[in-house]
């Protein structure tokens, strides 16, 4: 039922960014995209300094005596986000994926899922730090003010859910896991208690060292802030360069956009609607608005297609012992299949 759900969200995603560039003109984007030419490398390039930078920042939550290597965190976080943005997951489930995925490299079930629940925190929490930033640059440049509005709005919700997801990670939260487990689970209750308590044991853990709770949301930060840069690279190749405080303003707004239509796979077509909205603002065309979101797209194809490859990969290299250790349980002693008798 949800990869139904979510494969209809696809669907109406597509069809609106199909909507958008069609009203928009298909001559006049394409135009657009081709006028960027080479820009696209630079935009990968800047991509993938980002989704490098964020990696770092789940690296350093774990503690110091549990840490993986920081190129395995990097290289998982890459296919985290090929999952959010290319898979009908609701833009979490590489999240989950990453977790799963962790448990290869020697780090136990409980802290790797602790350890993907904070990251995701921090990560929206900057993003939402990042869109009050945007939301105060917009009112400085005087923007439309009815769009700074609904951007306040939406913030707000914004930040009562990261609230909201914050608490459940407390004390309250571990007693309400209780409480559910305790009524649906039956005899599987006392193990599945086991689980919840050792993942809400590691996240006391984690946020127990400050120091690296204060670095890591330092780290995502940066790497928000660099992500501006795709902005300035796309309107610089069209011939239309605008100002840091512009890009800022796009960057950042779209990204609380995407957010707020998480529900969606890859946010299509509220992504666009979006984009269309902020660089009307500016005065920016809606053909360069939906070019540019294009243009991100296919930074998201360039570096997902690899993620999800790498995924396969290491969910094969998880599965492999397992098919051998079975097919070894149906020989003999002697290696030959077992003759039944």
């Amino acid at each position: 039922m949800v990869k139904q759900a979510g494969a209809i969200a696809w669907l109406v995603g597509l069809a609106a960014l199909i909507a958008i560039a069609t009203w928009s003109g298909w001559d006049a984007v394409g135009h657009a995209v081709v006028t960027v030419g080479w820009g696209i490398l630079l935009v990968v390039l800047v991509r993938v300094v980002t989704v490098s930078v964020a990696g770092t920042g789940w690296w350093l939550l774990f503690p110091l005596k549990m840490r993986p290597r920081l190129k395995t965190c990097i290289a998982l976080r890459f296919i985290r986000e090929a999952a959010n943005v290319l898979l009908p997951l609701a833009q979490i489930g590489g999240d989950l994926i990453g977790a799963g995925l962790l448990t290869l490299y020697a780090v136990p079930g409980p802290l790797a899922a602790a350890s993907v629940i904070v990251d995701v925190l921090l990560q929206a929490a900057t993003q939402f730090l990042f869109a009050l930033i945007g939301l105060l640059v917009l009112i400085g440049l005087g923007g439309d003010m009815a769009v700074a509005w609904v951007a306040a709005l939406g913030l707000g919700l914004a930040g009562a859910a990261l609230v909201g997801f914050y608490l459940v990670q407390r004390r309250g939260g571990q007693r309400i896991f209780h409480f559910v487990i305790d009524r649906f689970t039956g005899d599987r209750k006392w193990r599945a208690l086991a689980t919840v308590d050792a993942v809400y044991h590691n996240l006391a853990a984690i946020y127990a060292v400050r120091s690296d709770l204060v670095a890591s949301v330092v780290v995502h930060m940066t790497g928000w802030i660099f992500g501006t840069l795709e902005v300035l690279i796309v309107f610089a190749f069209m011939g239309n360069p605008i100002s840091l405080a512009e890009a800022l303003v796009i960057e950042s707004l779209m990204h609380a956009i995407r957010g707020a239509a998480f529900v969606i796979p890859s946010a299509l077509g509220a992504q666009e609607g979006g984009l269309v909205l902020l660089c009307a603002i500016f005065g920016i065309p809606p053909e360069q608005a939906i070019a540019l979101s294009l243009v991100k797209r296919a930074a998201d194809l360039t570096l997902g297609v690899p993620g999800l490859i790498g995924w396969q990969l290491l969910e094969w290299k998880r599965l492999m012992p397992n098919y051998l250790r079975g097919t070894a349980d149906r020989r003999g002693p002697t290696g030959s299949r077992a003759q039944d008798t």
